[in-house]
């Protein structure tokens, strides 16, 4: 297998570090990228208005979301203590990968620097090493002196690249830019919105008083790569839902973006917030991760980003459903269960139906939870059954 490593303080991540992965590992058909937020960098002097470690790994997680190759972010240098040096990080990757094919992604000024690197012998025998070379004049020359240099002098295995979707930026520049409402352009929407909610490199966005792009943003910042389209295709199915039976649009998407909000948090944590939100549960909410995070979503959707209270119960009974939804919690409901991502047995008559009638289409699709859980041998939350049985009521 060929793993490639790409390092570097990532402060913070941005398209231009993403289209670099991204070309090296068609270019050098890696079966796998791994990408590694250094702790301390050993080459610069981390700026005064820095995120810390976590953020910037966290950050990193979230760019993730964009890439089309197989991605994994590791934390490993920023659990060691001192200088992040590359041989001891590929002395970690070489034990952990005994048989695979070690390649080191970097961009110009590192390569052309790498002879001054802490240990180079070392690195050169544990990983093949592939720079990317700039289109500046004469830097070509540059470039082939120092791939002829570092194959004699450590025996290295050197493959430069050109990448043809280039962004020429640093991270330095996007910082500069963001205080004053410039720089978003260069960065995933989920690591604009996660430097907004940490009011990060100057930034002072007002989280209750966001527009729906920067909701966005921040929404999908608090998932899990793997979450986003399906928030995305949720927001999208409430808007047009909300169109077609007159809900108010701007409120479903608004629930819509913040629904799962919370759901990617341990238990721990959801329990955390339902005590600092003074949510109180029964003995079957207290248990269910999937149950918690629909009313700790709510909380946080009140409390940091100022929903109204339509929004506020939307997001709170998107799970379980209850007796005399409003036509917004049906909506965002019913949304989160038929979005475009959803591919299920069944799925494609519920919409069907949902289309048809919305009060017809939620009682199929309750039905089709209680039946689910049922085979699967799980308790089924009273607020459902109370949902599907007065729904089935109001429609005799």
């Amino acid at each position: 297998m060929k793993i490639g490593i790409y390092g570097g303080s990532f402060n913070p991540i941005h398209r231009g570090h993403l289209t670099a992965a991204q070309s090296a590992a068609q270019q050098l058909g890696l079966d796998r990228l791994l990408l590694i937020p250094a702790s301390v960098p050993p080459h610069k002097q981390l700026s005064a208005d820095s995120a810390t470690a976590q953020q910037r790994l966290e950050m990193t997680v979230l760019s993730t979301a964009e890439l089309r190759c197989k991605a994994e972010v590791l934390d490993i240098e920023i659990k060691r203590s001192g200088k992040s040096y590359t041989s001891d990080t590929l002395r970690q990757l070489k034990a952990i990968y005994p048989d695979d094919e070690l390649w080191l992604l970097m961009g110009t000024d590192m390569f052309l620097s790498f002879h001054t690197w802490h240990e180079p012998e070392v690195i050169t025998a544990l990983a093949s090493i592939g720079a990317f070379s700039r289109t500046e004049e004469g830097e070509d020359k540059a470039f082939a002196a120092q791939k002829a240099f570092l194959e004699r002098k450590y025996g290295a295995r050197v493959v430069t690249m050109t990448n043809p979707d280039v962004i020429e930026i640093s991270s330095t520049q996007v910082r500069a830019a963001l205080p004053t409402g410039d720089g978003e352009e260069y960065l995933t929407p989920a690591v604009y919105g996660y430097i907004l909610r940490h009011r990060l490199y100057g930034t002072k966005a007002d989280l209750k008083h966001l527009t729906a792009d920067e909701l966005r943003a921040a929404a999908l910042s608090h998932l899990k790569p793997k979450r986003m389209p399906h928030v995305l295709g949720t927001e999208q199915e409430a808007m047009r839902l909300a169109k077609r039976y007159g809900a108010d649009v701007k409120d479903a998407q608004t629930a819509a973006l913040l629904h799962d909000c919370t759901k990617k948090l341990s238990m721990e944590e959801q329990l955390a917030l339902c005590e600092q939100y003074d949510v109180k549960l029964d003995a079957l909410q207290r248990s269910a991760l999937k149950l918690q995070h629909a009313m700790t979503g709510a909380e946080v959707a009140r409390h940091v980003y100022g929903v109204n209270d339509a929004v506020y119960e939307a997001i709170r009974w998107h799970t379980t459903g209850k007796a005399d939804m409003s036509l917004l919690e049906k909506v965002i409901y019913i949304a989160d269960y038929i979005e475009p991502t959803r591919d299920f047995p069944g799925v494609d008559e519920l919409r069907r139906v949902v289309w048809e009638d919305l009060d017809r289409g939620l009682l199929l699709g309750l039905e089709m939870t209680i039946e689910e859980m049922a085979h699967w041998g799980n308790p089924v939350h009273e607020d459902t059954v109370n949902a599907r049985n007065y729904l089935a009521e109001q429609l005799r």
